[in-house]
């Protein structure tokens, strides 16, 4: 079996890498075989070309599919006869359609039963923020990629700041001429310049045209492993920052122990940040980050939060730009997933699980997805979601109740208010043993919405999960 992961994968580029190590009971020391989701989000059937390339270098090994208008489907790494085991690189998606992407780790070792999930990204940026790097802290080591989304050869600069020590000067690494489409991958664990032990920070990376200081387009994705543990999950890098970061997923002691945390980074090299989080509920938590620095908002930490809590967050700054990463804990859940600088009236999400029969430790999958508000209030009705099968047919629809600003609502396929072929629903995503299940949430002309997918898996003696962004869907 080829063993692989996938860093990320894009609408346009891609970036997959992989570690053959020897297991040793913690997911840091894992191998992954990476299972790429893809939906169709256009009109008509798509004619998709995967290009993958070997780290560093320009040549591609070609891959293509086709998909019907809606569909969602699963390209299984494993099962690519042209790609070698233990390929490590990058690779392009293309399409006549436009198409969105998860890329879904499975662990090859049964232990780690987590599935840690990322997005793809539609084009790069000069700049990649990522919100959290972290070497041997809260049992947990930083594997990331970063990719060249421009046509040429790129430089890399990458800068480390300190959270637990905002004062001590930011750690500098680079790696010049990493080819067009190919990627690089830093194990937080192995960077000779992290000299010290433990690591607890954020990291911006820039990208220059080789030989230059002319900007060019990267993009960047980090898997967090646990060390002594099997916790696995993952995030994008983030291209842009937000004076409003929006959280569609906010957790107090919930539903038997899960709890979030939200780690903020400012990206201003000079001014620091006043942060506010504000709960669904009213609740609030305040805090000042220095210049370049992180903090972690902990939702049970904040003034007037109520047990049980379960709805979503508003994360606001003042003096400089903020990246938020989500993470819900406990009960055996290590998830992270974006906060959304802007919402949009349609989204799709091409990773939705659900299963009646088979949720048992090592059987299927079952995906929640929080749908968050952020602009006017919305009336009954007004939000539609629809689950499409693997060959592009809604088997069922949930018309959502109200939502006001600010607030969220729930929606998975086992709900009753979801309507339509309740045989499909049942074990939506698994028709016929060909994986293949995803979602398109609509709102009403200039709504404003964004959404998270937990996807959850149930373990010996506890949940497991991970989540994803929703992604946004454009006329």
């Amino acid at each position: 079996m080829k063993k692989l992961k996938f860093a990320l994968l894009l609408v346009v580029v891609l970036v997959l890498f992989t570690a053959l190590t020897a297991f040793a009971g913690d997911a840091y020391d894992a191998s992954f075989t990476t299972s790429v989701t893809y939906q169709n989000v256009g009109s008509a059937d798509a004619m998709v070309t995967f290009q993958f390339y070997p780290e560093n270098a320009s040549s591609p090994i070609t891959y293509d599919a086709t998909l019907p208008a809606g569909a969602g489907a699963s390209l299984f790494m494993g099962g690519v006869a042209d790609v070698p085991d233990g390929f490590m690189g990058s690779g392009i998606l293309s399409s006549d359609q436009p198409v969105v992407a998860t890329l879904v780790q499975i662990a090859s070792d049964p232990a780690v039963q987590n599935r840690p999930l990322s997005n793809g990204f539609e084009t790069g940026a000069p700049q990649v923020l990522l919100a959290t790097v972290l070497k041997n802290k809260f049992n947990a080591t930083s594997v990331f990629s970063v990719q060249n989304a421009s046509s040429g050869p790129v430089d890399l600069d990458i800068t480390f700041y300190n959270a637990d020590n905002p004062a001590a000067a930011p750690i500098n690494i680079e790696h010049n001429g990493l080819p067009a489409g190919a990627s690089k991958y830093f194990d937080m664990g192995t960077i000779p310049q992290i000299a010290a032990g433990v690591f607890n920070g954020s990291a911006v990376v820039q990208g220059y045209a080789a030989g230059t200081t002319t900007p060019a387009n990267i993009v960047a994705t980090v898997l967090e492993l646990g060390t002594n543990n099997t916790d696995a999950s993952a995030f994008e890098g983030v291209s842009g920052a937000s004076t409003t970061v929006y959280m569609p997923s906010a957790i107090c002691n919930a539903f038997g122990g899960q709890n979030t945390a939200y780690a903020v980074q400012n990206t201003s090299q000079s001014a620091s940040a006043s942060v506010t989080v504000t709960y669904s509920n009213g609740a609030t938590e305040s805090a000042n980050i220095p210049a370049g620095a992180k903090r972690s908002f902990l939702a049970c930490n904040a003034t007037g939060m109520t047990q049980g809590f379960s709805g979503s967050a508003t994360i606001t700054s003042t003096g400089a730009e903020i990246v938020v990463i989500g993470k819900v804990y406990g009960v055996g859940l290590y998830t992270a997933f974006l906060g959304a600088t802007e919402g949009s009236e349609t989204l799709a999400l091409p990773y939705v699980r659900w299963t009646e029969s088979q949720w048992t430790p090592g059987g299927r999958q079952r995906a929640y997805i929080a749908i968050q508000n952020v602009g006017a209030n919305l009336p009954a009705g007004a939000v539609t979601v629809r689950y499409v099968d693997k060959n592009g047919d809604v088997v069922g629809t949930h018309s959502l109740p109200a939502i006001p600003s600010g607030g969220k609502v729930n929606s998975w396929a086992g709900l009753p208010e979801v309507t339509g072929n309740r045989a499909a629903l049942n074990e939506f995503g698994y028709a016929g043993g060909q994986f293949g299940g995803s979602v398109i949430v609509e709102g009403p002309a200039g709504s404003q919405l964004v959404a998270v997918a937990r996807v959850a898996s149930a373990a010996p003696s506890n949940l497991v999960g991970e989540d994803y962004n929703g992604a946004t869907i454009v006329d």
